[in-house]
């Protein structure tokens, strides 16, 4: 592990702060060993949105240092603007694609361009900051008919793991996104992972820990034939 691996991070933190590990397992709610798992095993490989939170908050620090993915940038579009006249947004295309299907890998997430919306309509439609949004494509069809493969989504990372119900969301696991619908159990905050595509199996009695919420689904776009 290097310096700026986020298991270094933390066990660096806890030493220097005089903080055990069993204490800071049952300060985000799990068991004892987790965090020393986490450091010393690399399981979970990645903490999850809630826990990374809850302990760059105690630590008074950057969640990025915890491993959070950096944020989505958008920018005016200043053609947009003097072409149509209104505020226009544009946001971030991202060369990844989210399987509905096996998990696609991410080794290259640049970004490919940029497509502008009004920023009112983006923000009534996600209910967020648009900043926090971000297009990708969907590979696979384990969530036909609501999805297709080459569907371009537009992704709300507002709409994290402390936010979770029940919708359409883009999944990390491992190194993998997959998207997915997500139902929620409420009285023990696990859920089930679902394909609308009968001909997939569902994944059931999910925990939080075992992956990371990229975002919330809330609008898609595909070419009509």
């Amino acid at each position: 592990m290097d310096d700026g691996d986020p298991r270094m991070v933390l066990q660096r933190l806890a030493r220097e702060r005089g903080d055990d590990f069993s204490a800071l397992s049952r300060l985000i709610g799990r068991n004892a060993a987790y965090i020393q798992q986490f450091i010393r095993r690399g399981t979970p490989k990645r903490l999850s949105e809630e826990d990374r939170h809850t302990l760059a908050e105690y630590f008074g620090i950057d969640e990025s240092l915890l491993g959070a993915p950096a944020p989505r940038v958008t920018r005016k579009n200043p053609h947009q603007l003097q072409s149509i006249g209104k505020d226009m947004i544009a946001i971030s295309q991202y060369s990844v694609q989210a399987s509905a299907g096996p998990g696609a890998l991410t080794a290259d997430e640049g970004e490919l361009s940029h497509i502008a919306f009004p920023e009112r309509w983006l923000r009534r439609l996600s209910g967020g900051d648009p900043a926090r949004l971000s297009i990708i494509t969907v590979s696979g069809d384990s969530m036909e008919p609501t999805l297709s493969d080459g569907d371009e989504i537009l992704v709300s990372a507002d709409d994290g793991a402390d936010q979770l119900r029940d919708g359409i969301y883009v999944l990390r696991v491992d190194n993998a996104l997959i998207v997915k619908r997500v139902a929620m159990n409420p009285a023990n905050r696990r859920f089930t992972i679902k394909s609308d595509n009968e001909g997939y199996p569902d994944w059931l009695d999910c925990d939080l820990a075992s992956l990371e919420i990229v975002g919330r689904v809330v609008w898609a776009g595909r070419r009509l034939a």
